[in-house]
This record gives structure tokens, sequence and C-alpha cells, in this order.
């Protein structure tokens, strides 16, 4: 891909609390999975999710029951589980607004001809649904969810793109997501409400709004191992 030096070649997203203000939708479509077990071991739940931003679902979903509602629970248990998860969350992160500075950011890239990608924990057949259903589906070259890992997802866009890691942007709002851009070498931004603690390494670049930095602005997630 041909660019100017100044210019990011690509600009991947994480989806909840990056893109769509929907945390709250995830967190009571957690507690209400595990009703049956208490409020106890739905708050656990919760602070579990909370705590693991980013991770894909099913592996929250299994780390639940196993660890936390000390049930079994076998593959089809498990898809099913995803599958009322997903029945629960669908409309409300339809109806869940943009996080400030989305819509403008997303249009900027699309006028300057930067690639845009989803990388969600979310299943990846479910947050194109998702993505398309918001209208926001011609804003992105490609949206990507689990079960593959983010830092997996990324190398193969950057090997098909045939993108330069040092001139891609990660916007995220948890650790997995930090990790994921660190471990590829691409820029990172966090993005942290207002009022609330950064959970990344000192000197990680944080905004409350999505936003595009300059390119040459912050060093790789590489030069904070």
């Amino acid at each position: 891909m041909e660019s100017n030096r100044n210019e990011w070649q690509a600009v991947l997203f994480d989806f909840d609390g990056v893109i769509a203000a929907s945390h709250a939708v995830q967190c009571a479509a957690f507690a209400a999975l595990f009703a049956a077990h208490g409020p106890e071991v739905q708050q656990a739940v919760v602070r579990y999710h909370l705590g693991n931003g980013g991770l894909p679902r099913h592996l929250k979903l299994r780390h639940s029951c196993e660890q936390i509602a000390r049930v079994a629970v076998d593959e089809p248990g498990l898809a099913e589980l995803g599958e009322r998860f997903a029945a629960l969350v669908y409309e409300g992160v339809l109806a869940a607004p943009l996080l400030p500075g989305v819509d403008r950011t997303l249009r900027e890239l699309s006028d300057r001809q930067v690639s845009a990608f989803v990388v969600s924990g979310t299943p990846a057949e479910e947050m194109r649904r998702v993505v398309a259903a918001k209208g926001l589906g011609p804003f992105f070259l490609e949206v990507h969810g689990s079960p593959r890992a983010k830092a997996e997802i990324i190398h193969d866009i950057l090997a098909r793109h045939r993108f330069t890691p040092d001139r891609c942007l990660f916007v995220g709002d948890a650790l997995a997501d930090y990790r994921a851009a660190r471990d590829t070498g691409l820029h990172f931004l966090g993005i942290v409400p207002e009022g609330a603690t950064s959970v990344f390494p000192k000197g990680t670049p944080c905004s409350a709004a999505v936003h595009l930095p300059a390119a040459d602005a912050p060093a790789p997630c590489a030069a904070h191992r």
C-alpha cells in the first residue's frame, strides 16, 4: 500500500468500549447468564469479565463456569451459553451510542483512504452482523473476531496487506488489546473513560475519546516491552 510516510497505513479497532459504548450491556448479560448461581457468583463473573477485557468470549464463559460457578461445561454447553449471551446483548449493542470521536475518526480515515479494521473478542460472525446493522460496514475493510486471538488476527492482516507494523495503530480499551499491539509491533492508543483509572503501563498514549494521532507521534508498543 503506497502512502505518505507521515500517514497511517491501517488503524485497527476493538469494538466494545472503543467503537460502541456497550460495556454495560455486556456486564448485564454476564450477570443474567449466571443468575441461577446467586448474586456472589454473578458479581464475581462480572468482575472477571471487566478484569479481562479483550479476552475471547468463549474463554470468559468457560472460566466463569468452571472456576467461579464451579460447574462443568462441555463444548455443546459452551456453545449454548454463547448463543444465549449473543441473544441477550444483540439489541443492546445495536442501541449503544458510538464513543465520542468515533464517527469523525472513521470518516477521516475513509476520506484519507486509510484502511480500518475491527479486531474484537466477540465471535467473528456476530461482530460482522453488529457492524453491518449499526451501519458501520462501509468504514471497515475487514471485521474480525474470536475464536482467533487478536495477535493472530493482526499478524494475518499485516501479512496479507503487506502493512509495516510501526505504521499501523491499534485502538483498544483493555490490556489484552495493548498486549496484542505490543506483540505485533503496532502503535497503541488506549481508551480510558473520563474519571476511570488507566489499566495501561505508564507512558501509554491514552484518551477518553477516539481520535487519530499523528503517525509519527507515539512510539510503537514494542518500545515499551
